[in-house]
């Protein structure tokens, strides 16, 4: 299935589309990329733009006269203090970096954006760590992890597994070393942008924002037919139902798809095609 088989008409093609050819590409720019993912909020594409060229300026300004990694750190979170939102950890604006730049505050994910890309464009390199659980930032090629969502904590180690037996629950019997503070590149910072927002949409049942989630899901790797399942039950329950049936046909029918899925698989999709098809009788 190609970006074009799950862009189909919708509220917010345009700017599904701009992200997909953004991530079809080279490893793109991960504010850019953040921003593509933000613009799918707006219905309005001069807000949308509009929204962009201020979150640019607002890490331009950010980044002005930070000199060093202490530096960027107390400008973030001494000067323009930047928080974690713990009391609202699921608002769907703590994923969306104009929201987080405008309010100062979101989740460790979004907070490590703005951290990495102020930190780039003062000269001071740093990158996303996947640990399970809780998103860090790290100094590459050392161990010197932050903790953003805690106003740039340091956490060495045994810091780090403090927090991820905290975060998971996991007991001492669950293992951690270095191999569960992976590098993040940005296409999975991305994913794990959008997979927050499905989440959050997700509880909310807002199947309009939902759908603009998808697709956009849809155009980074993903595995087997959830992900095209979920879609189509959000433009069922838009009415879609002929979109829906055509899109769930459109996976089934793909290049050795057979050679990859279970029959069992295939088969409940195409049910659920039918499915769909029945309330147009």
């Amino acid at each position: 299935m190609t970006p074009d088989d799950v862009n189909r008409p919708g509220r917010a093609v345009d700017p599904v589309t701009r992200f997909l050819r953004l991530v079809t590409g080279p490893e793109p720019e991960l504010d850019e990329g953040a921003l593509a993912i933000a613009a799918g909020a707006h219905r309005d594409p001069q807000a949308a733009a509009e929204a962009a060229r201020r979150a640019r300026a607002t890490l331009d300004e950010l980044a002005e006269g930070v000199t060093g990694l202490e530096s960027l750190l107390h400008r973030l979170f001494t000067e323009a203090g930047f928080t974690g939102n713990t009391r609202r950890y699921r608002d769907p604006r703590n994923s969306l970096l104009p929201d987080v730049l405008e309010r100062r505050t979101g989740i460790p994910i979004t907070l490590a954006v703005v951290t990495i890309e102020v930190g780039r464009r003062a000269g001071v390199p740093l990158e996303g760590v996947g640990m399970p659980g809780h998103f860090l930032v790290r100094v590459p090629g050392t161990q010197r992890h932050l903790d953003v969502f805690d106003r740039g904590r340091r956490l060495d180690l045994a810091g780090c597994e403090a927090l991820f037996r905290t975060a998971t629950g996991a007991g001492p019997d669950v293992p951690f070393g270095a191999g569960m503070l992976p590098r993040t590149t940005t296409r999975k910072i991305l994913a794990r942008m959008l997979e927050n927002l499905r989440a959050s949409y997700g509880r909310a049942k807002d199947h309009t924002a939902l759908e603009w989630v998808l697709r956009m899901r849809l155009g980074l790797r993903h595995q087997g037919p959830e992900l095209i399942r979920e879609l189509g039950e959000v433009l069922a329950a838009q009415a879609r139902w002929d979109e829906a049936a055509r899109l769930l046909e459109s996976w089934t029918d793909g290049p050795g798809r057979g050679s990859r899925s279970g029959a069992d698989v295939l088969e409940q999709v195409r049910l659920e095609a039918r499915m769909h098809r029945a309330h147009l009788n």
